[in-house]
This record gives C-alpha cells, structure tokens and sequence, in this order.
C-alpha cells in the first residue's frame, strides 16, 4: 500500500528480501501481483540455487545475478584495510599481519568477505603481542579452528561435489576422486550414498571391462556397512582408486536402454 501512494506521487519502491528462499510458495505468489505492474522492484537475495527455491512465475520476471566467490587478491586488500583503518576498522590496535599470517587468514576464508574480517578480530583477540608486532599463522590458525567446508547434504552443493567425484572416476583421474570423496566425507556427507554411488558407476561406467569393479564396489559397500566411520573411508578409498584407474565401457548400460526402448516400441514380439 505504501508503495502504491508512492508511485501516485512518481517514487519507486525497492523492496529486498534477504534469504528469499524462506519465503513458501503461497509466499511467494503474493509478490507476483505487484512485481508485474510495477508497483515496486523486487530485489531478493539467496544462497541457494533461484532455479530451485524461487517460483517459476516469479523468476521469469526476475533477472538472475550470481554473486561469485571474492578472489584471494580481493581478500587480502579487504583485510589490509580493515587493520590499517583506525576509524571503522581495527587500526587502532597497530597490530600488523605476517605475510605468512595474511595468506593463512586468506586461505582459510576460502573467499568469503565477513569470514575473513571475522577471523581478523578473533586472531586479534588472541593476539598476545602489543601493539606494533606481527600477528601470527599460528594465531590465525587458533582462531580458525576446524576449517568449515562449504556443503549440504540434500541440495546444490551435495549434487556438484558428488558430480565432480564421478567425473573424476570417469576421467580416470584417483587423486581428484579421492580429493571429491575427502570433501563430502569432512563436510559430514552420508557415506552410504557414495558407496551406492560407486556400486552404481561400477556397473554402468566400467562394466565388463574389468568385471571385478562391481565386486569390490559392492564389498566397500558392505565393509563401511558393518564397520561405520572413520575405519571405512578406507574400503571407500580402495574402491575409488580401484575405479578410476580401472578400464572403461557403458556397453551394458546403453546396451539395456536400447533394449528398454525396443520394448516399449514393439511390445511382446515372438
């Protein structure tokens, strides 16, 4: 309504709406009206994918911008100035970063603007030095503690790490799988739908090209079954090493599409 009176005078509205995603479906359609005349812009922010948790009628209308990670030169800047700004920032402590400490805290933002500030003020924090002394790796590190991956464990990021590990099977490339296994097994993946995974890429990416691939696929399954974490990242590990340096061939798999295809175009032939 107020937009409405607003727009009787010749001022638009913006109305942003941070984590749009939490809005329901019915929440959503009540936006639609009013994004389709015109009485107000409609900006919403989220950190999931729009294509999934934004309403198809209301996306259409939308432009879609996707905000990429800060690049570690963007980082190191964002935290220069916030220790050499005494106003805003923490310059009034005069505590300078090592090299060595800048590219720690760097790195552990893994591009991420309010990580990297925040890890600032908990390393200064336990900064036991005065002022004028270099802040530590070490003392980033502390302050850093268990490094927090990126992931979750039903949606977009779940479906990219685990396409990057087939992929890498695929590729014949063990040190990136296992790197992809390492990252859904620390990021508290279920290590049970990797071992199907890998049941499954037994039988449909190398096939009877190494018939024991299937065997070994399924025996990870089961060991990490009956033994659990942490001693069953091993059999997994001897499964992706064993796929990925294993021979290739979809044979069987296209060879049952096709035969799918062939039954459902001529039905019960003789």
């Amino acid at each position: 309504e107020r937009a409405r009176r607003e727009a009787t005078a010749g001022r638009r509205t913006v109305l942003f709406l941070d984590e749009i995603h939490r809005f329901n479906r019915a929440q959503q359609d009540a936006l639609l009206p009013h994004v389709e005349v015109g009485t107000l812009t409609l900006i919403g922010a989220t950190t999931e994918n729009p294509s999934f948790e934004v309403n198809g009628a209301l996306l259409s209308r939308c432009r879609v911008f996707t905000l990429r990670a800060l690049g570690e030169a963007d980082l190191r800047t964002l935290v220069l100035r916030a220790l050499e700004d005494a106003e805003r920032g923490l310059g009034s402590q005069g505590v300078r970063l090592s090299p060595e400490g800048l590219e720690a805290l760097v790195t552990v933002a893994d591009g991420d603007a309010r990580r990297a500030l925040g890890l600032l003020e908990a390393a200064l924090a336990l900064h036991r030095g005065g002022a004028g002394e270099l802040l530590s790796p070490e003392t980033v590190q502390q302050a850093a503690g268990h490094r927090v991956l990126l992931h979750d464990r039903d949606r977009e990021e779940h479906y990219n790490v685990v396409s990057a590990l087939i992929k890498s099977l695929r590729a014949s490339d063990p040190d990136a799988a296992l790197y992809y296994l390492a990252r859904l097994l620390e990021a508290g993946d279920d290590p049970l739908f990797v071992a199907r995974r890998l049941v499954i890429f037994a039988a449909e990416d190398v096939g009877n090209a190494e018939p024991a691939a299937l065997g070994l696929a399924t025996s990870a399954f089961l060991a990490l079954e009956r033994i659990g974490l942490p001693e069953g990242r091993i059999p997994l590990a001897q499964a992706v090493t064993f796929l990925a340096c294993a021979p290739k061939s979809n044979a069987s798999y296209l060879g049952i599409e096709r035969a799918t295809k062939a039954v459902a175009e001529h039905g019960a032939l003789p």
